[in-house]
């Protein structure tokens, strides 16, 4: 259903760019509650962008005269048919969504500790921690390795070899639905302050690019979940210096050649020990 409301989503911006309505341009959520009140407006017929974008609200209205150009289109009757007809299956989706969500945390009641143990993860929120524990349950024991339980995810490397040679290291055909959410959890991971999970992202898209970066965080993510499930325990967080930490040799060794490539002469000096 998240899917299929984003999917009217896209068609109300389809018929907003129709109409030359470029509200995405300035508003993060076209559906907020600030673009929901223009919306409605355009539907009842306003079509003055100074009006519509007075709806504004909180740190929208500091965009006033943005939106002001960005509300300056052709709104036809058949435009406000189509709104009116997206925005009525887009409430209805979210009326749904509701009474499922109410229903998932009766469900997930049994796995409380294990939902609690999860959301100490970075980038796992509740409805991440619902999904991967409908998919692979709270007990471990059925997988004897976190080696097992990414591959049974299909969060893993291939192994297509063929007369010594490898030709593709694509990840495995695994359960769909723990996949997507695992790179949603990385995702929003990536983007976390101060956290081992955030350097790593940021160290692998360097060399090998965000979405084979995300693929790979979300493997870590996911054993990460085998121990903390597995162990009951929760989540330590390492520190985004972490990997830094574990070979501080290595570390110099590479700084002295990025400075020398840079043209400088580096000599290193071994702070005297303190008195």
């Amino acid at each position: 259903m998240i899917q299929a409301r984003a999917a009217v989503a896209n068609r109300i911006q389809k018929v907003l760019e129709d109409a030359n309505i470029k509200l995405a341009s300035v508003a993060t959520d076209v559906l907020g509650v600030s673009g929901r009140d223009m919306l409605e407006a355009l539907i009842a017929g306003q079509t003055d962008p100074e009006q519509l974008a007075d709806l504004a609200r909180k740190r929208l209205r500091e965009k006033s005269p943005a939106l002001e150009r960005a509300l300056q289109g052709r709104v036809t009757d058949h435009h406000r048919f189509l709104l009116r007809l997206h925005l009525d299956h887009v409430t209805h989706l979210e009326e749904l969504m509701g009474r499922l969500s109410v229903r998932v945390e009766e469900l997930m009641a049994p796995f409380a500790q294990a939902q609690e143990r999860l959301a100490t993860i970075p980038g796992i929120s509740q409805r991440v921690a619902e999904t991967v524990v409908a998919e692979i349950g709270s007990n471990m024991e059925q997988f004897p390795t976190a080696g097992h339980l990414a591959s049974w995810a299909g969060m893993c490397s291939g192994n297509n070899e063929s007369a010594g040679k490898r030709r593709s290291g694509r990840t495995t055909k695994g359960n769909r639905w723990l996949k997507r959410i695992l790179v949603q959890a990385a995702w929003a991971a990536s983007h976390s302050k101060g956290t081992d999970l955030a350097a790593q992202y940021r160290r692998l898209a360097k060399r090998r690019g965000r979405k084979r970066a995300l693929v790979a965080l979300g493997h870590t993510i996911l054993v990460i979940i085998y121990h903390l499930l597995k162990d009951q325990t929760t989540y330590r967080e390492l520190g985004p210096d972490y990997f830094d930490r574990l070979d501080t040799e290595q570390l110099t060794r590479t700084l002295v050649r990025r400075l020398e490539r840079l043209g400088h002469k580096v000599t290193l000096q071994t702070p005297a020990p303190a008195a």
